[in-house]
């Protein structure tokens, strides 16, 4: 473990918490270039939760993504289409430091769901943090083949800190196990 890179992490892990960031999560139908959102949560720096919510597909849930998740097409049946949630998520987001586990997947997911909606995608304005890659350089972990420290699953991040908020694959508990690990970064030792 690289202990300066460690200090590193805290450091960024106070100066991301001292923005008052929100935390955000998505469930998807899949993880490939056609899928798209079927449940987003935002939830703030104190963990009041600004959005959660199901969201109705135009396409099909991929049997993997709904074995990980366990969203049905019958639990999407009345919920409200993208177009309809993204008004609400946008105001989340507005002017915010936005901390994602995985922000890269959940940032592309939401421009798929824009471009499968017929929406223009701009992302709202604000700092949009990786807290999935701030936690490998705080766990430390060097995958030499990648020359990069190795991502940790969420699960696996969990586990690691000693946290008890559930890792259930939904979007609210994992929004705010994302949230709890930046907050046990961020009072760490280095």
């Amino acid at each position: 473990m690289n202990m300066s890179a460690r200090a590193e992490a805290i450091r960024r892990a106070k100066e991301y918490l001292a923005q008052q960031p929100v935390f955000l999560d998505t469930e998807t139908t899949g993880i490939g270039p056609n899928a798209e959102i079927v449940e987003i949560s935002v939830v703030d720096f104190d963990g009041t939760v600004l959005v959660d919510t199901l969201v109705k597909p135009r396409g099909a849930i991929e049997l993997g993504a709904q074995r990980v998740h366990g969203i049905t097409a019958e639990m999407l049946d009345s919920a409200p289409g993208w177009d309809v949630v993204w008004p609400e998520v946008k105001i989340a987001l507005a002017e915010r430091a936005v901390g994602i586990f995985n922000a890269d997947f959940d940032t592309r997911m939401m421009q798929q769901s824009h471009q499968l909606n017929r929406m223009q995608w701009q992302q709202p304005k604000g700092e949009y943090f990786c807290v999935m890659r701030l936690y490998a350089q705080f766990y430390g972990q060097w995958n030499s083949r990648r020359g990069s420290y190795r991502w940790q699953s969420l699960e696996n991040a969990r586990a690691q800190c000693r946290l008890q908020t559930p890792n259930s694959h939904r979007a609210l508990d994992d929004t705010r196990l994302a949230r709890e690990v930046l907050l046990y970064m961020a009072a760490a030792r280095a």
